[in-house]
């Protein structure tokens, strides 16, 4: 490992380059009555950093997983800290660890087995660990975009993964790549698809992806879109009406879609963009709740319906980290 670790600051680690196409003003405001339209889910916000004794700390926190245990697992840019910390729901630190690792850390997932697993869009360097630490496996996707391909200086890599029947691993290589890649459980590499564009099977910044077993979901966020593919990368579709998504879920039955809306107004104007965070029917798309979220970068959903988010990048605050409990 060894990676000269660098932290940018918040402004380029959140960038979402929010262009404004043809017809934006009218889709944002059928976002809006759709928001308005759907039932709010019993969840109210708890935030986690506040809690811990050490939150000054911190850098921006750019993901988040929960095991099935509660324990949540924190990634964050600061280099006063460790990037990976794990946290109980009550602010406790239980152990933290990867220091010098990291280029930029971006995503945190935790895989069937309980292992966790990073995804570093500074170097596309994929890593997995114990849930105490101890590194398993490397993978290293390479091809980094450079240049002007990058989003910025810094963010020229891999966004997430996600975890398909088998020990199939699918990767998404958003920042400048526009691009899909499938792994197997070994780590050697199987299948890539995508390329910069608007079409099916193109991308511009896919930043999430989940998978419920048979379909991947990707969050193409620019093009402000969701498309759906087969697990062998063949193009199923994609659905328009979810805002700009940032990060995806499957969770008890749904797809959790973490997304802002799309007015055109800056982060002090009224008229600006929000995070939200959206439970859909993974077969139709159909919105079934919503919530107002802190932010829109990551999420995790349990089983029992609560989410976890991070406030980055839109949101509220870029330091902190978020419980969405369910309703007592």
């Amino acid at each position: 490992m060894g990676r000269k670790a660098y932290f940018p600051i918040a402004l380029l680690a959140c960038v979402s380059l929010r262009a404004q196409e043809p017809g934006t003003d009218a889709r944002a405001a059928q976002l809006r009555a759709l928001l308005r339209d759907t039932p709010r889910l019993a969840l109210n916000e708890v935030p986690l950093a506040a809690r811990l004794p050490n939150a000054g700390s911190l850098g921006t926190v750019s993901s988040i997983a929960a095991d099935r245990s509660g324990t949540v697992y924190v990634l964050q840019r600061g280099d006063k800290a460790d990037p990976v910390i794990a946290v109980n729901t009550e602010g406790r630190v239980l152990r933290s660890w990867g220091q010098g690792v990291f280029a930029v850390p971006h995503s945190v997932r935790i895989d069937p087995d309980g292992n966790i697993w990073t995804v570093d869009a500074g170097s596309s360097v994929l890593l997995k660990f114990t849930p105490e630490g101890k590194k398993l496996q490397e993978i290293d996707v390479g091809e980094l975009a450079t240049g002007k391909d990058c989003l910025t200086p810094v963010l020229c890599g891999a966004t997430d993964i996600a975890f398909g029947p088998n020990g199939r691993l699918f990767i998404s290589d958003g920042y400048g790549n526009a691009r899909i890649l499938e792994y197997t459980a070994a780590g050697k590499r199987v299948r890539v698809w995508g390329s910069k564009g608007t079409g099916p099977g193109q991308f511009q910044i896919p930043h999430g992806i989940a998978t419920d077993g048979k379909v991947l979901y990707v969050a193409d966020r620019t093009n402000t879109r969701v498309q759906r593919f087969d697990l062998d990368g063949r193009y199923l579709g994609e659905w328009t009406h979810l805002g700009r998504p940032f990060a995806l879920k499957v969770s008890g039955g749904a797809l959790w879609v973490s997304t802002m809306t799309l007015e055109a107004g800056g982060a002090r104007q009224p008229n600006r963009a929000a995070p939200w965070l959206l439970q859909l029917d993974p077969a139709t798309g159909k919105v079934l709740g919503q919530v107002e979220s802190p932010g829109p970068h990551a999420i995790d959903v349990n089983e029992a319906g609560e989410a976890f988010a991070t406030g980055c990048c839109g949101g509220k605050d870029a330091m902190g980290f978020y419980w969405l409990r369910r309703t007592r």
